[in-house]
């Protein structure tokens, strides 16, 4: 009898609860200490973007490309830590985004009140966008971890599949789903309320909660291999 594949780490409701956690405590942190700025999703960068082109605000335009790069740095990166050419070196590409990411928001967290604003929303985009880059399925469906609209239709779909036609499955995604919408709201709500309390170090609970993501991924990926390699030495003895 062949052993089932455990799910991914990466792909775990806890893990993606973490992960949503951090993403709404992230857009809370720049939306109040940059003075409503968001660096999560870039919609809004490329809509003002060509708008103020549109009507030849160079200057205000230009503030909203290195966001954008940034954001697309991130997905290089977070794409390159999976290259087979790295496997050697990068054991577990999702622990390598992590690290990043946790790095990334320390110095945040380090850079004085005196640093330009553009420097924290591109650090900002780029954290972001390695973490939609690397986990980006919750058990079975597409997700995203940094913003909530796509998380919301698919709760909400999947909530009215479970009522209408009894599908189990259905019902099983919605709640999981809705956790995940929740701990972004969560996040937020965390966020926001550090930001206004400590300031630009606000950031250092993002990393710190990042940090328990960490660990609980190398914990739960401990396990998982145990429990296999122990199923599998069971059915060799059958």
């Amino acid at each position: 009898m062949s052993v089932p594949e455990p799910l991914p780490t990466s792909q775990s409701v806890r893990l993606g609860v973490v992960l949503a956690m951090v993403g709404g405590a992230l857009d809370a942190y720049t939306f109040v200490s940059l003075h409503g700025v968001f660096a999560n999703a870039q919609t809004g960068n490329v809509v003002l973007l060509g708008i103020e082109t549109a009507h030849g605000q160079w200057e205000q335009a230009w503030r909203h490309v290195p966001p954008i790069l940034a954001f697309i740095a991130g997905v290089v990166a977070a794409e390159t830590l999976k290259r087979p050419r790295l496997a050697g070196v990068v054991r577990w590409p999702p622990v390598a985004a992590l690290v990043l990411e946790i790095v990334v928001l320390a110095g945040v967290g380090l850079l004085p009140a005196t640093a330009p604003d553009t420097l924290v929303v591109v650090l900002i985009s780029f954290t972001a966008s390695v973490q939609i880059t690397a986990f980006r399925k919750l058990v079975d469906t597409a997700y995203n971890s940094t913003m909530t609209t796509g998380n919301l239709r698919t709760a909400t779909q999947s909530a009215y599949e479970a009522l209408v036609d009894g599908d189990r499955e259905a019902a099983r995604r919605a709640g999981q789903f809705t956790a995940v919408i929740l701990a972004f709201l969560a996040g937020a709500l965390g966020g926001a309320a550090l930001t206004v309390a400590v300031g630009v170090r606000a950031v250092w609970a993002a990393a710190a909660v990042l940090t328990c993501g960490l660990a609980l991924f190398v914990h739960d990926e401990r396990m998982a291999r145990r429990r296999t390699a122990a199923a599998a030495r069971t059915d060799t003895r059958r």
